[in-house]
């Protein structure tokens, strides 16, 4: 059952033309990638880091929770 029309694929491939649709725009697609994924990193650091920030102002400073892990 063939859907795309090829009978066989033992032929040159540059005469039968593109064979999956957006070809040539890989580089593009990568580069959307990776600014989407660098993006990603960035919103979740300063997430985190608002979330550690919250944490230390309602337990007290760097001082006192240092002490009190370390149990002296």
């Amino acid at each position: 059952m063939a859907t795309t029309g090829i009978e066989s694929w033992a032929v040159d491939l540059k005469d039968i033309g593109a064979i999956y649709p957006f070809q040539g725009t890989e580089g593009l697609f990568v580069l959307a990638a990776v600014v989407l994924w660098l993006g990603w990193h960035f919103v979740q650091i300063r997430a985190e880091n608002d979330e550690y920030d919250g944490i230390i102002s309602r337990h007290g400073d760097d001082a006192s929770i240092n002490k009190a892990l370390e149990g002296d």
